[in-house]
């Protein structure tokens, strides 16, 4: 078996800065990965930004080939991205909160065996005949809209540019423990979580960003099931559509609390072939 691509779309959250998301496929390999905002004008690695320089080097990681199974391929990306950041960091970082770190989601064919692997909030959604399901975690950006929220109404609105809001998300972002593609490899091998899935031929796999996966969570348009037969029926483009669309209805971040009016939002659309 091997995946074909169907359809792909990433949407930039606002067109004066820019994407920090990536996703790729191959016959075996598909992947989406979303780095977190940066919260510094860049300089630590240069004249990018952290954010899109670790999702494009984890993007080329993975698309420089598979490995034997998941496990082996994500364990190639992470120590790429830590051999790339020793060799590219500009000086030292100003906190934990500036070292580059981003959430991924990836898919292996491996026999008749689909291997999932992910870290933060990018999902995975599987759709096998009638039978739709997450092969991650569902989306729940329910703690994030609470911290939004805490910060006043409309935080969204000011794109994380006042002082409050942005000493609170370093705070937040520098807190030990957290799950995600980080550049220290061992970090990013401790981070991730994996499953297996028995896969038929014909089935239909959503790999998203959480600012896509948002329609699910955060505004709740569609539930898994709807949000595929969505998909099937008018496409990614249509969605992405109807993203923006509940977004600019609320540009104001006060009916849905959120820390930018919109995010960078990425879908991939892969079907298994025989």
């Amino acid at each position: 078996m091997h995946l074909d691509l169907i359809q792909s779309l990433s949407l930039c959250g606002d067109v004066t800065t820019p994407n920090d998301d990536r996703a790729g496929s191959s016959a075996r390999l598909a992947w989406v990965i979303d780095g977190a905002t940066d919260l510094s004008p860049p300089g630590l690695l240069g004249a990018q930004g952290g954010a899109a320089w670790l999702a494009a080097t984890a993007d080329a990681a993975f698309a420089a080939g598979p490995g034997d199974d998941l496990g082996a391929t994500c364990a190639q990306v992470f120590a790429t991205v830590e051999a790339r950041y020793a060799a590219q960091r500009q000086r030292a970082p100003e906190g934990a909160w500036e070292l580059p770190r981003a959430s991924f989601a990836a898919v292996q064919l491996v026999g008749d065996l689909l291997e999932v692997a992910w870290a933060a909030d990018c999902a995975v959604l599987r759709a096998t005949g009638d039978t739709v399901a997450w092969c991650t975690p569902a989306p729940d950006r329910a703690r994030e809209s609470a911290q939004a929220a805490a910060l006043g109404p409309g935080v969204g609105a000011t794109k994380l540019r006042t002082p409050a809001v942005l000493a609170d998300r370093r705070a937040a972002r520098a807190r030990p423990g957290q799950k995600v593609l980080s550049v220290d490899a061992g970090e990013s091998a401790r981070a991730i979580e994996t499953a297996g899935v028995a896969i038929a031929a014909g089935d239909d796999l959503l790999l998203m960003s959480d600012g896509m996966a948002a329609l699910v969570d955060s505004y709740a348009a569609y539930d898994a099931a709807g949000l595929m037969a969505a998909l099937r029926s008018r496409g990614l483009a249509a969605l992405g559509g109807e993203l923006r669309a509940i977004e600019r209805s609320d540009a104001a971040c006060t009916r849905y609390p959120r820390f930018k009016a919109s995010d960078d939002a990425t879908a991939l659309w892969v079907r298994v072939g025989r």
